[in-house]
């Protein structure tokens, strides 16, 4: 995600310099169209999102899949939402509380 984050996997095959972007992009989704997110497991996150979201959503977490093959993304619309559905393996839980938090702090209150 980002190169000032040490919890940036080996795995990740994005370029270095793009990693601001991409955490950035991510950023720019939670702050505009997050309305909530759920820990369903440690290895389980699921976020639900604004439904006009949904085109970007399926770019973006297409995008990171193609760099990080550990994410298992999964987006649906559901009813008045978008939901995405974020699954690691147990060695990358690390990964996934990081995201628990960057989405945290950009939900609205």
């Amino acid at each position: 995600m980002s190169i000032d984050q040490g919890w940036v996997p080996q795995a990740c095959t994005l370029p270095t310099r793009e990693q601001p972007l991409r955490l950035a992009q991510f950023d720019e989704l939670f702050a505009t169209a997050l309305h909530g997110q759920r820990r369903l497991a440690p290895t389980v996150l699921r976020w639900r999102l604004d439904p006009s979201a949904e085109h970007a959503a399926r770019d973006l977490t297409a995008r990171e899949s193609d760099c990080c093959s550990f994410f298992t993304f999964a987006v649906t619309r559901s009813g008045d939402s978008v939901e995405i559905e974020v699954q690691v393996p147990d060695s990358h839980i690390a990964v996934l509380d990081a995201l628990v938090a960057r989405a945290a702090a950009r939900l609205p209150t």
